[in-house]
Parts: structure tokens; C-alpha cells; sequence
């Protein structure tokens, strides 16, 4: 079974059980403490190792979230352990993330531009997006230099890329196919 269909499974066992719960909030803040503890170096090794037994991830995972997540989150990850998927982990939550957001009506759209825009732009943008798209938005924003200027949208599966690279890209695809033509 490969990882998506792994991660999949799992978060939609863990949905329909927050759901039923009625806790998708709560565990989706879980997801959220989750995620961002397994970017950390020494957790996604530990994650990762095959030398560490599960009974000793099972005590660390204990110790790290017992206080912290429901126990809808705190049965996952016992089962993620005893099952040996605990490296899934971050898929896991990243998928939970994105259902919730589906459940709930919410689009997730990046919006990366080149420098920091104001709030104003920002609300205008998500009004934008939620007139054309007839949904909620979360707008999050992604800050790349390399783009020089302008700005690269993506809404679900649209991506608008209106950057000052793309369109310096563009021009010398033109000038290289014309001096090939000649």
C-alpha cells in the first residue's frame, strides 16, 4: 500500500470518529501541534528509526502529547505505533487538515508574492476568491524574492502565475524560438 493510501485511510478513520465525537476542531488542532513537532529534526528521525522499539515511540508519544491532544488523537497514535506507521504521521495530519477544511467549506489558497503585501490587499484578494469560487477562503501567504514582482496564485487546482519571472521567462522562450526560426 503506498503512502497516500496509507495517510488517507487513517485520517478518514480519524474524521469520522471526530466527527461522530463531535471534537473535528479539537482534533484538528491536534493535527495542526502534530504536524509542526514532526518537522522537528530529532522527532522525524525518531519517527523514522527502525532501531527504536514501538513500545519506546509509543512512551515518547505519551510524553510528548498526552496533555495536549484529545484521546480520539492520543488512540491514533497508539494504533499508528502498533501498526508501525508512525513515519505517516505528517501526511496523516496534513490530510485530516484538508478534510476539515473540505467538511467545513473552506478553500485553502496560497498567495505568493515577492514581497509582504498589507491586510487590505489580502482581504480583497480572499473577497475575490470567495465571489468567484463561492467558497470560504483561508489565504495564506508565501514570500519569494525570486519571483521579482507581481504574484502566483493557487486556489485548489487553479494556479494563476502573474510573477515578473514567469513573464522574463516567457519572453526569452519567444526570442530563443525565433532565433532557432531564423
Amino acid at each position: 500500500m503506498n503512502e497516500s493510501k496509507i495517510s488517507v485511510r487513517y485520517s478518514k478513520a480519524l474524521f469520522q470518529s471526530a466527527l461522530a465525537g463531535e471534537v473535528v476542531d479539537e482534533v484538528s488542532r491536534d493535527m495542526i501541534l502534530i504536524s509542526d513537532i514532526c518537522t522537528t529534526p530529532d522527532f522525524k528521525e525518531m519517527l523514522d528509526s527502525p532501531v527504536i522499539r514501538p513500545s519506546v515511540k509509543r512512551k515518547i508519544f505519551h510524553a510528548v502529547f498526552r496533555e495536549s491532544v484529545t484521546d480520539i488523537t492520543m488512540s491514533l497514535l497508539d494504533l499508528v505505533v502498533k501498526s508501525g506507521r508512525e513515519k505517516y504521521l505528517p501526511a496523516i495530519a496534513r490530510v485530516f487538515r484538508s478534510e476539515t477544511m473540505h467538511h467545513k467549506g473552506i478553500t485553502e489558497c496560497l498567495l505568493t508574492t515577492a514581497v509582504k503585501i498589507d491586510d487590505n490587499v489580502k482581504r480583497q484578494v480572499s473577497e475575490l476568491i470567495k465571489s468567484v469560487f463561492k467558497t470560504k477562503v483561508e489565504l495564506k501567504e508565501n514570500i519569494d524574492e525570486e519571483i521579482i514582482g507581481g504574484f502566483i496564485l493557487r486556489v485548489d487546482d487553479n494556479y494563476i502565475d502573474a510573477s515578473i519571472r514567469n513573464k522574463l521567462r516567457k519572453i526569452r522562450n519567444e526570442l530563443t524560438e525565433n532565433k532557432a526560426v531564423q
